[in-house]
C-alpha cells in the first residue's frame, strides 16, 4: 500500500521515526548552511563564507541572504522547530538580510555578523533537544569526549 500512495502522489507520516529521520536531515541541511555562509574560512571563532563575500555585491549579497534564510526556514518547518526557535532565528536573519541595505558600513557589519551560522545553531539545538543529535555527530562528540577523559 505504501508504494501504491507514493504512486499518486500521497504522503505517509510513519510516525515519530518519519519526524526524526527529517529532523536529523534538517539539522545535516542546516551544519551545510552554517559552513557555506560563514565558516568556509575560519580563524579562531572568526569566519567569513559566502555570505561576507557577498555582503560586498550590491544585490547578490541580499539575494544569498534572503535565499538561505528561506532554505533554513523551510527545514525548521520540516523538523517543526518550536515556535521561539523560529523566532529567533528570524530576527538573526532579517538583521543579517537588512545590514546590506546600507552600503560600506551595512556590508562591513554583514560580512562580521554570521547571522545564519546563529539561525542554524539555533534550529539545531530545538533539533537536539526535541530528537537528540544525528547518529554521525553523537558518534564524534563521544570519540572527543573520550580522547579529552584519556589525557
Amino acid at each position: 500500500m505504501t508504494d501504491e500512495a507514493a504512486l499518486h502522489g500521497e504522503v505517509i507520516d510513519e510516525g515519530p521515526a518519519d519526524h526524526r529521520r527529517r529532523a536529523h536531515k534538517a539539522w545535516r541541511n542546516a551544519e551545510t548552511i552554517k559552513r557555506l555562509s560563514d565558516r568556509l574560512i575560519g580563524v579562531g571563532p572568526f569566519g567569513i563564507g559566502l555570505d561576507g563575500v557577498l555582503a560586498w555585491v550590491p544585490g547578490a549579497n541580499t539575494a544569498y541572504s534572503l535565499g538561505a534564510a528561506a532554505v533554513l526556514a523551510y527545514h525548521a518547518w520540516q523538523a517543526k522547530a518550536s515556535l521561539p526557535t523560529v523566532a529567533r532565528m528570524a530576527g538573526y536573519m532579517l538583521f543579517d538580510s537588512s545590514t546590506s541595505a546600507v552600503p560600506v558600513v551595512g556590508w562591513a557589519i554583514d560580512t562580521l555578523f554570521p547571522g545564519h551560522l546563529m539561525a542554524a545553531k539555533a534550529l539545531q539545538k530545538d533539533i537536539e533537544a526535541r530528537h537528540g543529535a544525528p547518529e554521525e555527530v553523537d558518534l564524534k562528540r563521544r570519540r572527543k569526549k573520550a580522547k579529552a577523559g584519556k589525557r
